[in-house]
């Protein structure tokens, strides 16, 4: 297995004094064609795995995927999970909530898609845009936020009595590479479906919204659920520390084949 070593990964967990402090473009002496030979390699790895975790049927992981617009969310979903067991994935991505979801708190459309047992969960946007776009889009009050919070923190202390482990990335890019990105979209007629009219309003609260970001990654990150802040203004780089991630929390979930007896025998099989 190609993973990245643990002291890279280590490097990204969120530092609570200064969680965007580190730099969006550093690239750990990689380069991009190795990196892409180490994320196929890593991927053959990835999808024998994702299966011996359908095959138990008892733990999943819940990957959130939180950053500003163009930082990759939905990059992750189609370089790194594309191609593995879809049975055992279920993605979901969060828009603003609909009437219907309002009429409800803001937590329940959520848990509606936790992973179920042998499921690699992956949430593109989660119950954190509550605490940060809510405010900011007028769907609640800024008061409303501290309880959201301990509503949040409560909800993901006992994911792991459900049987989930969580592992929440926010992908850190640069106000410089959103722009860069976003002018992307404006030129390809294939990425220009991706724009909204608000997009540039969120552009403009750039600072701001890093801002609020950093002050919540400092209070949300806690022991049994961290944060890692992920470089990714290189989307090959981005790719390859995701991949290696997912592969550490495999790895400690150690599960091999299922050793289960058969349901009938061969036989059997023969006389049928």
């Amino acid at each position: 297995m190609s993973r990245l070593p643990d002291e890279i990964l280590d490097d990204c967990l969120c530092r609570p004094d200064a969680p965007l402090a580190g730099d969006p473009a550093r690239q750990y002496g990689l380069d991009k064609a190795r990196a892409q030979e180490r994320l196929a390699e890593l991927k053959e790895w990835l999808r024998e795995r994702l299966t011996i975790l359908r095959a138990n049927r008892r733990e999943a992981l819940l990957l959130i995927l939180q950053g500003p617009d163009c930082s990759g969310k939905d990059g992750v979903i189609r370089r790194v999970l594309a191609g593995l067991d879809p049975r055992a994935l279920a993605v979901h991505g969060f828009q603003p909530p609909s009437d219907a979801e309002r009429a409800h708190d803001f937590l329940w459309r959520y848990r509606q898609r936790l992973p179920a047992p042998g499921q690699l969960g992956v949430f593109d946007r989660s119950w954190y845009e509550g605490l940060i776009s809510d405010p900011l889009d007028g769907l609640c009050g800024e008061d409303e936020v501290p309880a959201r919070l301990e509503q949040v923190l409560a909800q993901e202390e006992h994911l792991p009595a459900q049987g989930i482990e969580p592992l929440k990335c926010y992908l850190q890019i640069s106000r410089h590479e959103q722009k860069r990105r976003l002018h992307q979209r404006l030129e390809q007629i294939d990425k220009r479906w991706k724009l909204a009219a608000g997009d540039l309003e969120a552009h403009r609260q750039f600072d701001l919204r890093q801002a609020r970001w950093s002050t919540l990654l400092a209070v949300s990150h806690r022991p049994q659920a961290p944060w890692y802040v992920i470089p990714a203004d290189h989307r090959w780089l981005r790719d390859l520390l995701l991949a290696s991630l997912l592969a550490r929390e495999l790895e400690k979930l150690d599960l091999d084949w299922p050793q289960r007896p058969p349901p009938f025998t061969a036989d059997e099989l023969e006389r049928a």
